[in-house]
């Protein structure tokens, strides 16, 4: 599909920024311009040789875009160039093609297309390499477009993990916030695939949830005093033999106990509070293996499996959106906001900050 918009007379160009590391709500703001800047490596205004200027109309509110607002607990403030060089967050957006640079025949200007890695998508526009803006196929909506890579991506590397940790055999496997938007995804592949699932979640209420989605799978409430117990119980004596963590901090402790010797647990993520020290786990007398995973290393696969894996993803916003759930949608403007509800306990599906095909600044709300 191809867009033709119109920019509205005298719009500004919106970007939500920070010049430091801190509570988002304290650190970042809106900067607004009467005309766009040069945004990318190439001369002028426009997009570079391979390039392509992407305007921007929803963006997702993911924790990893928070993580780098805030930075991580115990962690140095990360430093940029200047240390007082603004920066943007963002790493995923969906859009149209306003121009393209020399030698970029796809995408084309006015074609939707949604765009990872693509730092600094908390704004009107972006400058991507043409390779990374990822046709929308037709039928799909903005918003669905706007969550179809980060997400789905995220899955597959999580399960090429599942896969080199049970080396083709059998055994439970435990996630953690099974309720959260890569949770969703997991459990629907864990049906998919005959995955023998264990689904962990913090509130009896969300547990709920998750087994009326997925009523074959165990679930299991943390707020119950014996889940432990109730987790051990669903493994049965081949105990856990992978657990999938994005809540880390002083849980891991607790689910490295869960494990079966030999086992391996995957972090991707830090949703928790507090920390476990690297020693204080049974790593060497329990031969466990701690793995780490992150979307931003996706690029370091090879082209051969980012095809596929954008294949996948295209193929799953086309024949099953409703697992790319909105959880509400903001005007960029109201960022503030947008951040609060993404923080809210219970929250199911992902927020989303909005940008009217107009990019009037005008302020918007909750929808």
């Amino acid at each position: 599909m191809t867009l033709i918009i119109k920019e509205g007379v005298g719009a500004p160009m919106r970007t939500v920024e920070h010049t430091r590391q801190g509570e988002a709500a304290q650190v970042l703001t809106l900067r607004e311009e009467p005309r766009r800047p040069a945004p990318g490596p190439g001369p002028g205004p426009g997009p570079g040789p391979g390039e392509v200027l992407v305007r921007l109309l929803v963006r997702p509110v993911h924790p990893g875009d928070l993580v780098g607002v805030e930075g991580m607990p115990g962690q140095p403030e990360q430093e940029s160039e200047q240390q007082s060089a603004a920066r943007i967050p963002g790493v995923e957006g969906m859009g149209v093609v306003e121009s393209v640079g020399t030698g970029v025949h796809a995408p084309r200007p006015g074609q939707r297309v949604a765009v990872f890695p693509a730092p600094g998508t908390w704004s009107d526009f972006v400058v991507v390499p043409a390779a990374l803006a990822v046709p929308v196929p037709d039928g799909v909506s903005d918003e669905t477009a706007a969550l179809m890579l980060v997400n789905p991506l995220t899955l597959r590397m999580l399960y090429r993990a599942l896969e080199d940790a049970l080396r083709g055999r059998k055994g439970s496997v435990l996630q953690t916030a099974a309720g959260s938007s890569v949770g969703r995804l997991v459990s629907a592949a864990a049906d998919r695939h005959g995955l023998e699932l264990i689904n962990l979640v913090r509130s009896t209420s969300g547990a709920g949830k998750v087994r009326t989605l997925h009523p074959s799978q165990p679930v299991i409430s943390t707020c119950d005093h014996d889940w432990q117990g109730q987790v051990r119980r669903h493994a049965g004596a081949r105990g856990v033999q992978v657990v999938l963590d994005s809540v880390g901090g002083a849980m891991t402790l607790e689910l490295s106990g869960l494990l079966a010797d030999g086992g391996t647990l995957v972090s991707y993520g830090q949703l928790g509070s507090g920390t476990t020290p690297l020693e204080a786990l049974p790593l060497v007398a329990r031969g466990l293996t701690v793995r780490g995973v992150s979307i931003l290393h996706w690029m370091s696969r090879t082209a051969e499996e980012r095809a596929q894996d954008v294949a996948f993803a295209q193929d799953l916003a086309r024949s099953t959106p409703d697992l790319l759930q909105v959880a509400g949608s903001y005007d960029l403007a109201d960022f503030k906001a947008a951040v609060a509800h993404a923080r809210r306990p219970g929250k199911s599906g992902t927020v989303l900050l909005t940008t009217p095909l107009t990019a009037d600044s005008g302020q918007g709300a909750a929808r």
